[in-house]
């Protein structure tokens, strides 16, 4: 009974965090947002001091129930070990934990926080790491279902699906997601826990705190016959049936060994802070036995490969448009609840959530070495609304800040610059005044390329103190490749 609750929550929480990073309409958030910010690493880095508190109790409660319950990779990990074990059942033998390995992967993790590199740390954060495997892999399988789901809609007159565009966020952070997947998947397959117990972060910190739970799997050695299928499907190789001991610091109380014994000699019982001996164990076993408690873990999820798609675009019919390219920007622009780039690259992760649900295509993810696979913003497809706050309602970092549209609305986060010799005023003789007709704050103005002459084309004027940096110039501006207005980043955000 035990597994199967554990099962079934962790069913609830994979489920819910992979649609919410599959959700493209922006409906989710409202309902399953709180997911995202209960995970440990954003909670620590958004300063969630409750959410922190109730994960340490949690764990010195019922033991690594958030590795086995909350954490998304962590039943991904279960998910593809247990497809492995219809091929080979009971494959796990019990192994000695790599503690100097385990610390010194969470003193890297640390420092490089400390050292204000969290795109670095963000390579072995759990769910960081999911949320890039979703985003990047399963993502673009979604929408192409969704796509095919909508033609066929179109063709029996319903509006019930709507197609949407399928596209390369980021060629690096696609890499680094599919070599990400391939890893794990291959460590899950062949040896379960592996990853959890070795490289995360995470799973060594609450390991660390799992060895005082007071609830924990425990070994009646009366009733114990040295079978040994504990430990053979145990992920977590941490039974050492011969001793009739388990390294709780790295059991994620899954309940499979429960599950498993034949003979009812392992249950889930109060065992005290501390207790690992089997023999104080198998007396708590008696006065306790009554005492069964919940947790999680189990899901499923879709798997795929990502291919091309070519989407050729024309004017009228005749002329293939060409697409435009990214400028270089000296500062990147990063989102108005930043606050400013030096606490977006401190606090973000690189989980892609906010990429996801960016309604416009503004955001994707950096390919800049101090700065991969973190979010940036550029206007190659679209500027950010004046109105649109969906990154900020999602992020659960604190890398972007909870704001309201209003206040959205008056934080300049760049300034547009014009490039003379991309205009067409220049280079055709022509004028144009998309960039004014479409800035939002009334910041650009047309003048006459030479004054007095009323026949010369009109060039944008830039007032820098009412621009935003939306970037709406820079997207409806017709210069291709390179737009002639794009915006440059600044390092601190201000009300204007």
């Amino acid at each position: 009974m035990l597994r199967k609750i554990r099962i079934a929550l962790a069913t609830i929480f994979f489920v819910g965090i992979t649609a919410l990073f599959l959700d493209f309409t922006g409906a989710l958030p409202a309902y399953l947002g709180w997911m995202a910010k209960v995970q440990f690493v954003p909670a620590i880095l958004a300063l969630n001091v409750s959410i922190i508190v109730i994960l340490a109790l949690l764990t010195l409660l019922f033991g690594r129930v958030y590795c086995s319950v909350i954490c998304p990779l962590g039943v991904m990990q279960d998910i593809v070990s247990n497809l492995a074990a219809r091929r080979k059942k009971a494959r796990f033998s019990y192994s000695k934990a790599k503690n100097v390995l385990r610390v010194t992967m969470l003193v890297l993790f640390v420092v490089a926080l400390v050292a204000n590199a969290a795109m670095l740390a963000a390579l072995i954060e759990p769910y960081s790491a999911y949320g890039r495997i979703v985003n990047n892999l399963f993502a673009p399988i979604y929408m192409w279902g969704n796509n095919l789901l909508a033609y066929f809609a179109e063709k029996a007159d319903s509006y019930a699906f709507y197609s949407v565009d399928v596209w390369m966020k980021g060629i690096a952070t696609f890499a680094i997601s599919a070599v990400t997947f391939i890893a794990i998947t291959i460590l899950a397959a062949k040896n379960g826990r592996t990853w959890c117990n070795t490289i995360c972060p995470v799973g060594t910190v609450l390991g660390a705190l799992s060895r005082y739970s007071l609830l924990k799997p425990t070994i009646d050695t009366s009733k114990c016959n040295g079978c040994k299928l504990c430990s053979r499907n145990c992920k977590a190789s941490c039974i050492d049936a011969e001793n009739h001991k388990i390294d709780y610091s790295r059991c994620v109380a899954c309940m499979d060994c429960i599950d498993t014994c034949r003979k009812g000699a392992i249950g889930y019982r109060y065992a005290g802070f501390g207790t690992t001996n089997a023999a104080k164990e198998t007396t708590e076993t008696k006065a306790n036995n009554s005492r069964r408690q919940f947790l999680s873990a189990g899901a499923i999820i879709t798997t795929g490969t990502l291919f091309a798609q070519a989407n050729k675009k024309v004017d009228g019919g005749l002329a293939a448009i060409e697409d435009k390219k990214i400028p270089e920007r000296a500062t990147p622009v990063v989102p108005a609840g930043a606050g400013s780039l030096k606490n977006f690259t401190t606090h973000c992760t690189a989980c892609q959530l906010c990429v996801s649900k960016c309604p416009n295509d503004v955001l994707r993810p950096s390919s800049s070495l101090d700065r991969l696979m973190q979010p940036e913003m550029s206007f190659e497809r679209g500027f950010c609304r004046p109105a649109c706050t969906a990154c900020s309602e999602v992020c659960p970092n604190g890398a972007i800040k909870p704001i309201a549209a209003e206040e959205k609305s008056a934080i300049k986060i760049g300034t547009a610059v014009w490039i003379a010799d991309n205009c067409i005023a220049n280079k055709d003789g022509v004028t144009c005044n998309n960039c004014e007709r479409h800035c939002p704050n009334g910041a650009i103005k047309m003048i006459r390329k030479k004054d007095g002459d009323k026949d010369a084309p009109r060039i944008p004027m830039i007032d820098a103190e009412r621009c935003l940096g939306c970037g709406a110039c820079e997207y409806v501006c017709p210069a291709r490749p390179f737009s002639a207005i794009f915006v440059e980043g600044i390092e601190s955000h201000r009300t204007i």
